[in-house]
């Protein structure tokens, strides 16, 4: 049996880090306002079977590969923070451009588009953190069988993530037509977007902790 706490709390953290802007923010709006809601939901599909992917295998035992090489988890954490962080300069750089910003993209099929819906998440260094790291710690012993409760909370993280990914991608045109119309305010997100991916690039690199046990 889950604990209502352990319920609460993933979902808070699942609802802190899909409102931070990451990669799969920033694809899914991209593709959103160049190719129509459509392409977003298919691009959702993508991520869902990421988050899918990482419930799984870390349930099965992914975080004990990292127990017994802190040194891969460590290379995993760099990376994705370097990513983070090119993110965040691409966001904050003279001539950046915001995530709600009109682009010109080449239109994909919706093979396509699933495909790097799934390999963004995949390759989403927030993800791989909640999963290894987060979610494990409201796992409780004495509530029984640890399986059956990793596979819960995690359902429940998926569950907030596609939640509010939807109504991103639902939305996302009529945002980035507002902000369009409001240049100042589309620098402010751009700025405020890039600031909060630099400091989770730092907030990354800089973490100690090691991968809990599920």
């Amino acid at each position: 049996m889950v604990e209502p706490s352990g319920v609460l709390g993933v979902a808070m953290v699942a609802l802190g880090m899909v409102l931070t802007p990451g990669p799969n923010m920033i694809y899914l709006v991209s593709r959103s306002i160049t190719q129509g809601r459509r392409a977003g939901v298919i691009s959702l599909g993508g991520v869902a079977v990421g988050f899918l992917v990482y419930l799984v295998a870390t349930n099965l035992g992914l975080s004990v590969v990292f127990l017994a090489v802190p040194e891969l988890y460590v290379a995993v954490k760099l990376a994705g923070a370097a990513y983070l962080a090119y993110l965040a300069w691409n966001a904050l750089r003279p001539g950046g451009v915001s995530v709600f910003a009109p682009e010109e993209l080449p239109h994909d099929s919706s093979r396509k588009l699933f495909t790097m819906g799934l390999m963004t998440n995949l390759l989403n260094p927030k993800i791989a953190i909640m999963y290894l790291s987060l979610i494990p710690q409201f796992i409780s012993l004495e509530a029984g069988n640890v399986l059956l409760q990793g596979f819960l909370l995690g359902s429940v993280q998926i569950a907030v993530a596609l939640t509010v990914n939807l109504g991103i991608v639902l939305a996302a045109g009529a945002i980035a037509a507002f902000l369009a119309r409001r240049p100042s305010w589309l620098r402010v997100q751009r700025y405020l977007m890039g600031t909060a991916l630099g400091l989770l690039a730092v907030s990354v690199a800089t973490d100690t902790s090691a991968p809990a046990r599920a």
